[in-house]
């Protein structure tokens, strides 16, 4: 007979989810309201105020999507991008490849540039790409790529995008929170992120932002946006503050009040802070890994702070060894993707996982693993 679901709590250093503190899950628990009271308004409207800096942005139209950043990510693709438009795509990496995905399934052209998975977008081939064609429509890569841990210069790529008149879209679904990301000082026009990483949020939301001149081209488009679900034009209206709010659809009421208190711990914190206690975790991570002698697969001034892929020692099986952590130390990493199965463990150290004990125990556990 079928009862209550128990499950075993576990320490959450893989590439996300991550551990959700008892604050957020405190707010779960509050009562749900409709998603047209008055007071969800509010919840919204605050929500809004603490994407908005979060994501360092003015931006009018910033919202919390109800899916993952999987839908956040198409979202962006389906409302910018139509019909044989010209995309430059940066893949090095899984979700680089995802994004090229979702550019041809909206039957665009994508102008894939390919680095080695954990090297950085490269500049000079995204420079080459727009000179090479004057009819650009967009840039799409991921700044944060959470398949390797590499992290590229969103800053420099969205200024040669501008310099080419070209729309900007970023995968932040790793960074947000844990690494540098200003969208307006570097001039993003459309990004996604997810509130299961370095928001340590329940996983379900997206995050998204789009700039005036996104606003403007999803406003101005040809043809129909290829999702009712993801037309951003119909959700516009409902989480706009002015006027009345039209109904779009029935909101995650419960898991909104848990990302209205996850960005509100990271306001406490605050922003800049959180970027360097994300950076000091990892280099007392890095000295660790060094000392048990792990490679990481990034090259250092690449690495990102919170999700670190390491090379699985020779020897080491990575399927038993990953099994042994969860058995014997209740600590879950996370797998390599793609390319690199089988080759690398990755780490995250992400919101409020990223403290000095759950490092003690992932080095503690690991070393147990190699011997």
């Amino acid at each position: 007979m079928l009862d209550t679901f128990n499950l075993i709590s576990r320490v959450l250093m893989g590439p996300g989810p991550s551990n959700v503190s008892p604050r957020v899950l405190g707010a779960l628990a509050k009562p749900t309201i409709g998603h047209l009271n008055p007071q969800f308004i509010q919840l919204m409207d605050e929500i809004k105020s603490l994407l908005q800096y979060a994501f360092a942005t003015e931006n009018e139209f910033t919202i919390a999507l109800s899916a993952p950043g999987s839908a956040g990510m198409e979202a962006c693709i389906v409302n910018l991008i139509e019909p044989e438009d010209k995309v430059i795509v940066c893949v090095n990496g899984v979700f680089g490849g995802r994004l090229k995905e979702n550019i041809e399934q909206v039957g665009a052209q994508a102008i894939v540039i390919e680095d080695n998975w954990g090297d950085p977008v490269s500049l000079e081939k995204v420079a080459s790409a727009f000179s090479s064609d004057s009819n650009i429509k967009a840039l799409a890569f991921v700044h944060a790529e959470t398949s390797t841990g590499v992290c590229s210069d969103a800053k420099a790529l969205c200024e040669i995008a501008k310099n080419n008149g070209a729309l900007t879209i970023v995968d932040a679904v790793t960074s947000l929170g844990g690494s540098e990301l200003k969208i307006d000082e570097w001039g993003i026009d459309a990004v996604y992120s997810g509130s299961q990483k370095c928001m340590s949020c329940v996983p379900g939301l997206s995050p998204v932002s789009f700039s005036q001149t996104a606003v403007e081209t999803l406003k101005t488009r040809k043809s129909k946006v290829q999702s009712w679900f993801l037309d951003q034009s119909l959700v516009m209206d409902y989480w706009s503050g002015d006027g009345k709010r039209s109904y779009h659809h029935t909101a995650p009421i419960n898991s909104l009040y848990a990302l209205h208190e996850a960005l509100l711990i990271l306001k406490e914190e605050g922003l800049e802070n959180a970027w360097a206690r994300h950076m000091r975790l990892h280099q007392r991570l890095k000295s660790g890994i060094e000392e048990l002698g792990i490679d990481f697969l990034v090259d250092e001034p690449h690495r990102l702070p919170q999700l670190n892929s390491l090379v699985i020692p020779k020897g080491v099986d990575d399927v038993q060894a990953r099994k042994y952590l969860l058995d014997t130390y209740n600590l879950e990493i996370g797998a390599g993707l793609g390319k690199l199965a089988c080759k690398t463990w990755r780490i995250g150290l992400m919101g409020a996982t990223a403290n000095e004990q759950n490092i003690a125990l992932l080095l503690s556990a690991l070393k147990d693993v190699i011997r």
